[in-house]
Formats: C-alpha cells, structure tokens, sequence
C-alpha cells in the first residue's frame, strides 16, 4: 500500500510533470472506483493542473479549483505515461481505473491489481469534502513530540493500531508501522497507553527518522521506480524468515483474516515469539 512517503514523492512528480498543462479529459475505466458525482469528473477536462499535494495517504490533484483525489488502496498505483493513445479505453479491462490525459499528449493511468478494489477517485471543491480526508488526524510528519505523546496515551489498543489509524496520525500504514516498530524497538503488540517515558521518545524519533529517510529516498524517483526503492529500504517488513539486518535473528511474522505484520523478536520482543490473536493470548 503507497504510504506517506510514496504518496508525498507522486505528489512531487506531479507537480513537475503535470502542473501547469491543461487537463484535456479524464478517462473512467472502473466505474466503481469514482466515489463522486457534482462535480463530475467531466468537468474537469479544460482546466489547467495548477497544484498537487498529500492529505495523510490520500493523493490531490488541484485543478482550476476543482479538486481530484485518489486513494491508492492496498494495490493501485500512479503510472506517467508519455503518448496516451486517443482511443478511450474500454471499461472493465484490466487494472486499469483512470486514464488522465494531458494537453501535450502524455499523461497518467491510475490502475490496481488484483480482485479486491478498494482505490477511490473523488472530484470536490475542497479536498474536506472527501470523509477519509476529513477525519484524518495531524500528519505523521507534522505532529510535535507532545502532541503524539498525548495521542498515544488516550489510545487503550495495541501500538500497531495506533499508528495505522488514520484519524489518529495521517500517513502510516502497514509497512511503514513494521519499520517504525522495530526501529523503536517496540513490539507491535504493546498498548499505546503504557508507554514509558523514554519509550515514547524511541518511537516519536523512529516515526520521524523511517517516514524521512524514505521519503528521502523516494525525492527524484520516477513513478515507476518507486515501488522498488520502497522495498529496497525495508528492514523487516515483508522479510518474513530472512535474518534481520540488525541483530541476525530471523525475522518473524503475525497474519490475521487480511493482512500481516513482521518484526525481529530479539530487537522488539526480548527474544520471545508472539502468538496469534487468532489462537491465543498476545505476549506483551
């Protein structure tokens, strides 16, 4: 799933690539993925891109005023695409969701993979008219130490919760709250609200220092290239049974009905494996 980082280093290659030309018409390939209906998404063809930018993981598109927001899901994704063919595509076909075309021919398709949609497409005035964008809390690259303290201890749940809920702190999914996690030293299961003084802090400087060493990383790449840097970077996540680049243990996993998580026992847990919620009490 693009998370901050990614959706921040699109907004940027938009805003080289695309702000400034005129948006000549907008493609609909998924009729389920447009989630509104005044304006509709034919009013956009005409008017000049003149900004793009991030809400949490939510990517804006400002064109003339009016505003195009896409939610990339679990598996979409942003591809520039230099000669667009005229023809518009045929609905249904493939991953493909949107198809933007510019004034000078090129453009970009919005596509995702897989049987289980979930990437939405808005057309608003304003970008609070969206309800994702609207009950998003302070970006995780925004937030001061204090405020996240005291997000943290009003959360009763699990650390790996905490971070991943959007209307707490904007902008961290699954993969980002795996390297967070372990760079803290934390295990994913420990509750947000015991938190230790010093705990707090490991985990306010590792948000920091993961999501811009990533976002880092991400500055200059090309749309296509992105994706990869991403996993290039990852210390745990997605590493399941390979030695973790800290300490050398192997890196363990926790799956649930739709998603996973990955962490290093000897760097987060004290060298115990955690158990599955699913089966049996979590070990703290």
């Amino acid at each position: 799933m693009p998370e901050l980082p990614e959706v921040e280093a699109l907004a940027a290659f938009l805003r080289e690539n695309a702000v400034g030309h005129v948006l000549a018409r907008a493609d609909l390939a998924a009729v389920q993925a447009i989630k509104t209906f005044d304006p509709p998404l034919s009013a956009l063809g005409g008017l000049e891109i003149t900004g793009a930018s991030r809400h949490g993981k939510f990517l804006d598109l400002d064109v003339s005023g009016l505003h195009l927001v896409v939610h990339l899901a679990r598996a979409g994704w942003l591809h520039w695409r230099t000669g667009l063919p005229p023809a518009p595509p045929k609905p249904g076909k493939g991953p493909l969701a949107l198809r933007v075309h510019l004034d000078d021919g090129n453009g970009f398709d919005l596509t995702e993979q897989g049987t289980r949609k979930g990437l939405a497409i808005y057309v608003v005035r304003s970008p609070s008219e969206v309800p994702g964008i609207a009950r998003l809390g302070p970006d995780a690259l925004e937030v001061d130490r204090e405020q996240f303290a005291a997000i943290l201890k009003s959360r009763s749940g699990q650390l790996k919760g905490a971070l991943t809920d959007q209307t707490l702190i904007s902008g961290i999914g699954n993969a980002y709250s795996d390297e967070i996690l372990h760079a803290a030293r934390l295990s994913p299961f420990k509750g947000a609200d015991k938190l230790k003084d010093d705990e707090l802090v490991r985990l306010f400087d590792a948000v920091r220092a993961t999501l811009t060493d990533a976002l880092d990383r991400q500055r200059g790449q090309k749309a296509a290239t992105m994706k990869g840097e991403k996993r290039s970077g990852l210390m745990v996540h997605a590493r399941t049974g390979l030695p973790c680049p800290v300490c050398g243990d192997t890196v363990r996993e926790v799956s649930f009905a739709d998603t996973s998580l990955q962490y290093c026992p000897t760097c987060q847990t004290g060298g115990k494996p955690l158990a599955d919620r699913r089966m049996s009490k979590l070990l703290r």
